[in-house]
């Protein structure tokens, strides 16, 4: 897939379990965790807002495009 999830870097540069960040971002363990793992094949806006809120990051710390070619 051409878009990369890195929610687990951002969640450990601030140093946050996925159980922590469940709890302020209002989702459940597996919805997380599918996210979390790149399985997800959709995010809503309001969600990756409030994961950006939660973490303090933009949407492009979460989310990375890669081509094809594997070049960013």
């Amino acid at each position: 897939m051409a878009i990369i999830v890195n929610l687990d870097v951002m969640m450990a540069k601030r140093k946050l379990s996925l159980n922590e960040l469940s709890e302020r971002v209002d989702l459940t363990l597996s919805n997380l965790s599918i996210l979390k793992t790149g399985k997800a094949k959709a995010i809503r806006f309001s969600t990756l807002e409030t994961i950006c809120k939660a973490l303090d990051c933009p949407p492009g710390d979460i989310l990375e495009y890669v081509n094809e070619d594997g070049e960013q």
